[in-house]
């Protein structure tokens, strides 16, 4: 099949969804008008894009698990009381470190990245109004530290970039480390250039919180110690328990131990909410990849890096990037470059372990355009004027790229 045509494919796509039309429906049908201008008939159009799902479907298995402790982690609040307790440890001096910091280790643990600023961003505004810090700032902090946390995260990037390299989910998480570290720091000095840069936060958008039946601090980690504790037996002492068993239950033995089991019902269906979005989207982005992948678009695509002499060990941040800016999302962009790309990254000589983390630190380049729903939330929940948020993307790309070539530079290294 052409590259025309999956390239034409996307592109209508991008289209459909920049103009609000349901994402994943638009992928769906820029996946049939890919096959059919790509010189594909009808049947085998529909074939590869099930073939695609086919690919994707261990991912949409473990993702849908997953929101099991995302959904117990907001609902029972205890990631408002993990964020509560970094800022009010850490002090409004360090009041940039403090929010990066706290949306680096929510979507660390497993809380979605536009989730974790949601959160964040009401201790994030009433800090701003006393500091005199601009929006600008303090919403680059929060989506600087969530961009670092999501490449060490259990959350549906990660684990559709592991399982489509056949990489152990634990181990594309410990290997980018030293990246996330890098990528918190990076954020750290470019929110304080942004500190005085545009709108000061006003006394009407502080929202007055009761702060009344938080969990306890330890109560609001357990689960996702255990989570971790269960990941971290495989690269440890060679047990494996699949992020499927381990996600859920790092949350429930979380849920006993914050003595919320009564509220475990609604953080479930909170949950399966959630990740059934993400699930759907993920058909779609399948659909998309099966048509891309048996297409010569990876052909042309190597042809110009060889020509631009550069490295094919370069294809996993770069197709990770390129499709994170095609979707607007970090899942979708490391889906699709994944599946579409890891056999000629394995042929590269590059490890399904290195490929899966280059990938995936790739998507967090451009996932932040204003076609994806990313861009839309986290301005919304900061009380952000969309010219001051379009003013922004400069700024977290420079994040994203900080996070992708960290990366690499470490495969570089110890790879």
């Amino acid at each position: 099949m052409t590259a025309f045509g999956a390239v034409l494919g996307l592109i209508i796509a991008i289209i459909l969804i920049m103009r609000k039309a349901n994402p994943a429906y638009s992928l769906i049908l820029g996946a049939i008008i890919g096959g059919l201008a790509g010189g594909v008939s009808l049947p085998e159009t529909v074939n590869l894009m099930v073939s695609g799902v086919k690919d994707v479907t261990p991912a949409i298995v473990r993702i849908l698990t997953a929101g099991i402790l995302a959904g117990i982690l907001i609902k029972t609040e205890a990631a408002t009381k993990i964020a509560e307790t970094i800022i009010d440890t850490l002090g409004e001096k360090r009041a940039i470190f403090a929010l990066a910091l706290s949306a680096l280790i929510l979507t660390a643990i497993g809380v979605f990245i536009d989730v974790a600023v949601i959160t964040v961003s009401p201790i994030a505004l009433a800090i701003a109004k006393r500091l005199k810090i601009s929006k600008m700032a303090m919403l680059c902090a929060m989506i600087g530290g969530g961009k670092s946390g999501n490449i060490i995260s259990p959350n549906p990037n990660t684990i559709a970039a592991a399982e489509n390299f056949g990489a152990p989910l634990p181990s594309v998480m410990w290997v980018n480390i030293i990246p996330a570290i890098v990528g918190l720091f990076a954020t750290i000095l470019i929110a304080k250039l942004l500190v005085e840069k545009g709108e000061k936060v006003l006394e009407s958008e502080i929202e007055q919180g009761s702060g009344e039946n938080l969990p306890s601090f330890f109560g609001s980690i357990i689960g996702p110690i255990i989570t971790i504790s269960l990941l971290a037996l495989r690269p440890i002492a060679g047990i494996n328990i699949d992020p499927l068993i381990a996600l859920p239950v790092g949350g429930l033995v979380g849920i006993v131990a914050m003595g919320k089991t009564s509220k475990l019902k609604e953080s479930m269906e909170y949950g399966l909410q959630k990740m059934s979005g993400v699930a759907i989207l993920l058909i779609g982005t399948g659909t998309v990849a099966g048509i891309i992948k048996n297409s010569t678009l990876k052909d042309v695509i190597l042809s110009v890096l060889g020509k631009a002499n550069i490295s094919e060990q370069l294809i996993a941040p770069i197709a990770g990037a390129l499709m994170s800016g095609a979707t607007a999302s970090t899942t979708a962009g490391a889906t699709i470059a994944s599946a579409t790309f890891s056999g000629v990254i394995l042929a590269a000589g590059v490890s399904a372990v290195w490929g899966a983390a280059m990938v995936n630190s790739g998507a967090t380049v451009l996932d932040h355009l204003p076609h994806g729903s990313f861009f839309h939330s986290t301005g919304g929940a900061s009380n952000t004027k969309l010219e001051e948020r379009l003013k922004l993307i400069p700024y977290e790309s420079a994040i994203g790229f900080v996070l992708a070539l960290s990366t690499f530079v470490t495969y570089l290294v110890i790879g």
